[in-house]
């Protein structure tokens, strides 16, 4: 076991500094009997530190667990087929891998995994990006997997220590948004400030750590998905990445459009194929959002009605001037997005507005509702547009 003694001190260094104060919406929702876990998501949500909660919580004992970021240069000098032989020989049988992309022929890896280490549990964190291919030996049948997400603004004003608000279906907030507004303020709680901060700063949990830099870390986080995990999981050439970082900044300075797609891809001297693959790779890894008309097949990769951003603290980072009611629309698309299908109507956007908004744009639309920013309570078919932000 001497050969990942190296491993193992750095897994007691990251339970030290790892705190279970505050756990992410999905740290419930795992079932971590399963043989094969993913747990996917955008570069900064938490997910490492969710599995060293796990860790941290389930294993008193670290000697039963391998943990190993496969980013880490050690492995530039150790075979990892080696260090898991030496591992499970032990008697080794809780396997956790961070970064799982950073791994050459990662798929072919699980496989392996799960087929020749009989009683061995695996559970890895990897890029949104990564895509889990059909084929000979399907491993997807056997995988359990998960997606992590940004904070919400529920998860965010408990993250802060403000307010400890449960998770509310979008069911009842459009039937009893009212009566749950007023319990939430019922103790002077003022709402709208935070709401504020969150749309600026709330999103990725590590801006705790961060306040004053923040805005460098998210430009930073960009560059990395673009230079590394892009380069990594696509397999894409130096070429493909400097088109695709200069589509994001073109996109950060005009979104929402109606894209000209014809006009993007002469900007980037490229054509439609390779245009809509590197649009497609950006909403992958979570620095897009794209929204269609219709609800979209894995394989499609038709042209979007609407591109954002996605999310507003990217907004916030690296549009010059952000429009606040462009805001509003990302706020809403973001969180709604994140369990349920939304689509570009015939009418309208989201139907968000300002509290100066009337009901003339939707009077024809049955079963519709005004998302509405600057308010704390709401009446009829108006919500406040941060009772959006309570469903997960």
């Amino acid at each position: 076991m001497n050969s990942i003694e190296y491993l193992q001190k750095v897994l007691d260094r990251k339970l030290q500094a790892t705190s279970t104060d505050f756990k992410r919406y999905l740290f419930e929702k795992i079932d971590w009997r399963d043989r094969l876990i993913g747990i996917k998501g955008p570069k900064g949500t938490g997910k490492s530190t969710l599995m060293l909660q796990h860790i941290k919580e389930a294993f008193p004992d670290t000697s039963e667990v391998l943990y190993a970021s496969l980013d880490d240069l050690w492995f530039a000098t150790h075979a990892f087929a080696d260090v898991v032989e030496d591992y499970y020989a032990y008697g080794g049988r809780y396997l956790f891998l961070d970064e799982i992309h950073y791994l050459d022929s990662w798929q072919t890896v699980l496989k392996n995994l799960n087929d020749n280490y009989p009683g061995l549990y695996v559970a890895y964190t990897g890029s949104s990006m990564l895509k889990m291919e059909k084929g000979k030996g399907d491993l997807s049948r056997r995988l359990m997997e998960y997606t992590l997400t940004g904070l919400s603004f529920r998860e965010y004003l408990k993250f802060e220590g403000i307010k400890d608000i449960p998770v509310i279906e979008l069911k009842d907030l459009l039937k009893k948004h009212k009566s749950i507004a007023m319990e939430i303020i019922s103790d002077g709680f003022k709402v709208l400030p935070a709401f504020v901060q969150y749309l600026k700063i709330g999103y990725y949990p590590f801006y705790k750590d961060i306040y004053g830099g923040y805005t460098n870390r998210l430009q930073n986080v960009v560059n990395h998905i673009l230079e590394n995990d892009y380069a990594v999981i696509e397999n894409v050439e130096q070429s493909t990445i400097k088109k695709a970082k200069k589509m994001f900044m073109i996109l950060a300075e005009q979104v929402p459009q109606k894209p000209n797609m014809s006009e993007l891809y002469r900007e980037l001297d490229t054509d439609r194929n390779q245009g809509l693959k590197m649009l497609y790779a950006l909403e992958k890894a979570g620095l897009l959002s794209l929204l269609t008309d219709t609800p979209r097949k894995l394989s499609d990769l038709s042209r979007p009605e609407k591109i954002y951003l996605n999310n507003t603290n990217l907004m916030s980072a690296f549009t010059m001037q952000p429009n606040i009611g462009t805001m509003r629309e990302l706020f809403f698309f973001n969180q709604l997005s994140q369990s349920h299908q939304v689509t570009y109507p015939p009418k309208g956007d989201f139907l968000v507005g300002g509290r100066k908004k009337s009901f003339d744009q939707i009077k024809d639309i049955p079963n519709s509702y005004l998302a509405i920013d600057e308010t704390e309570v709401g009446f009829g078919n108006k919500i406040p547009l941060w009772m959006f932000g309570l469903l997960y």
